[in-house]
């Protein structure tokens, strides 16, 4: 994916990620699945599902449950002393309270930027705008069944704005020195994959 010019640096000019070797001895099979016939099985307002019959690569078929999603972003928000702000917000499939980094869906999927959303969401769910940003790359929420491909971004030299909420969001805002934020990923207390995934990544880049 290209960095928007906007983005600054990203986690992906820090690391370098190395391919697996394969011995050469072994055989490379194509293990591409190809699509053989697909049907909508449910349209919503986020999700579309479809039940699709793919060949494998040995020939066979196999029924694939599809969710097509538009994809989403997640912002870090660090503070200059490092502080970070989270939402705390109940989350209806779970019946429960999940502390989470600010994040929402992209509104028109891959047609939108990801940095404009990732701005909008902070906004929205925070009051928060900011003059720095970096571009950590993306997370597959979970590919087995799922298209959705979430961008996170880490947010600097903050400023506070009025907080506007979506008429259906209810949310608090939370702070947390970053140490503490990185000790509850780690102990498990936050398993929200996108602010463990983003938190690690921040973790890494700067160095905290």
């Amino acid at each position: 994916m290209e960095k928007s010019s906007f983005t600054g640096l990203g986690i992906c000019d820090i690391l370098t990620v190395t391919e697996p070797k394969i011995l050469k001895e072994e055989r490379v099979m194509d293990l591409t699945e190809r699509m053989v016939s697909s049907e909508t099985i449910f349209e919503g307002k986020i999700i579309k599902v479809t039940l699709d019959q793919a060949r494998l690569p040995n020939g066979s078929l196999a029924a694939r449950e599809v969710v097509y999603h538009p994809g989403g972003v997640a912002v870090l928000a660090l503070d200059s002393d490092n502080t970070v702000y989270l939402v705390k917000q109940f989350r209806y499939p779970l019946q429960e309270l999940l502390l989470e980094l600010p994040a929402g869906k992209l509104d028109h999927g891959s047609e939108e930027d990801a940095l404009l959303g990732a701005q909008r969401e902070l906004s929205e769910e925070t009051g928060l705008e900011a003059a720095k940003w970096t571009y950590l790359g993306y997370t597959l929420a979970s590919p087995g069944f799922c298209t959705e491909a979430l961008h996170m971004y880490l947010a600097q030299d903050l400023t506070r704005k009025g907080q506007h909420l979506d008429e259906d969001e209810f949310l608090d805002v939370v702070t947390m020195p970053f140490d503490q934020l990185a000790g509850q990923v780690m102990d498990g207390t936050i398993t929200d994959g996108k602010t463990v995934s983003t938190t690690l990544k921040v973790k890494v880049l700067l160095g905290l």
